[in-house]
């Protein structure tokens, strides 16, 4: 699943950037500012979802460009492209192969994920932030994940709407909506819970190194067969209609995720452990996804080498080299991927 050619036009700082990749690591490196973090982005568009930033299709455009953006990658012999036009800025599009396509498509043709700065915090910022994680995870390995959650979050907003006009607004209405959110919902407890067993069993017998192993658990208290969850959204509209949202479901489940070493859970780690946990993960993940997809994902890791030490540093490129990913990393300084030798292609942005 490795890019062949990655060309921008008019995202963020760059106007226009075509690269080609011929080696399984690009090392991107640059002054800060320079829109390293900006081509991460960039790749993190081509699957579904908003992206590494999480950021408004308004904020992508060049400032002083066309007022739209486009990504178009080369896949296999595919091409695959999104972005915005200036007349619709707030709207993406995608296109395979010169043929209008869905965002929840691009999952079919890429495995993309990521490890950023921002994401150092994932443990302490609560079950959202790792619900998310772990949903990206999921959609890296069952493409269908994109489709079934989508589907569950309309649904959800347009039941919560109809809830704060009263729960006898429209109880038709209100059925179909909650079947179709059991739906999706089942279809999405399933695939986060065979994701995280493949995932624990990965993590158990093929990781090894100087990174702290971590042992993973879903937490889903709201874990229900298809029709007990709609009898549940059913019985509970009017507890749900005085609170504005919806109360159980699978937006609420979470990923616990512990020390195996120290018995610790994450978010009681230290910041060196709890990035140690992240990085095992990633690796992990990125050898089921070659297992399950007969492809290793794509990786983009953001700033990853700058606080290792030479050892690890060395240690972590020869893991990543094992995974069979193409590996997209940002540095400041191009010897932060000497480790790397003949497999790095050194890219320097913004000189």
């Amino acid at each position: 699943m490795a890019l062949s050619r990655l060309t921008l036009n008019d995202f963020r700082n760059h106007a226009t950037l075509e690269i080609r990749p011929h080696t399984q690591f690009l090392a991107l490196h640059g002054s800060n500012g320079a829109g390293k973090t900006n081509i991460l982005e960039a790749v993190s568009l081509l699957v579904p979802g908003r992206g590494l930033r999480r950021a408004a299709m308004l904020d992508m455009p060049r400032k002083d460009g066309s007022g739209g953006f486009a990504i178009v990658a080369e896949v296999r012999g595919n091409v695959i492209g999104t972005g915005v036009s200036a007349e619709q800025p707030e709207r993406r599009k995608v296109r395979v192969n010169e043929s209008n396509a869905t965002i929840n498509s691009l999952a079919e043709w890429l495995s993309v994920i990521w490890l950023t700065p921002a994401m150092d915090r994932l443990f302490a910022d609560g079950a959202a932030a790792r619900r998310r994680f772990l949903d990206r995870l999921v959609l890296a390995i069952n493409p269908g994940h994109a489709q079934h959650s989508s589907r569950y979050e309309k649904a959800m907003q347009q039941r919560n709407r109809l809830l704060a006009g009263g729960v006898t607004a429209d109880p038709l209405w209100l059925d179909a909506l909650e079947a179709q959110m059991a739906e999706s919902g089942h279809f999405i407890q399933a695939a986060r819970a065979s994701v995280v067993e493949a995932l624990s069993s990965q993590l158990r017998t093929t990781l090894s190194g100087p990174f702290a192993t971590p042992q993973i658990k879903l937490v889903d208290k709201d874990a229900l067969a298809e029709g007990d969850l709609a009898s549940a959204w059913r019985k509970g509209r009017n507890r749900d209609a005085a609170a504005g949202r919806t109360l159980v479901g699978p937006h609420r489940a979470d990923l616990e995720v512990l020390h195996s070493a120290s018995g610790q859970i994450a978010e009681q780690c230290s910041t060196g452990e709890q990035k140690a946990l992240l990085l095992s993960l990633i690796l992990a993940h990125a050898a089921l996804v070659a297992v399950q997809r007969d492809a290793p994902p794509i990786l983009l890791l953001d700033e990853v080498a700058a606080h290792l030490d030479p050892s690890r540093r060395a240690a972590l490129f020869g893991l990543l080299a094992d995974t069979g990913a193409q590996v997209w990393m940002t540095g400041t300084e191009p010897e932060l991927f000497n480790g790397i030798g003949a497999s790095a292609q050194l890219l320097p942005i913004g000189q």
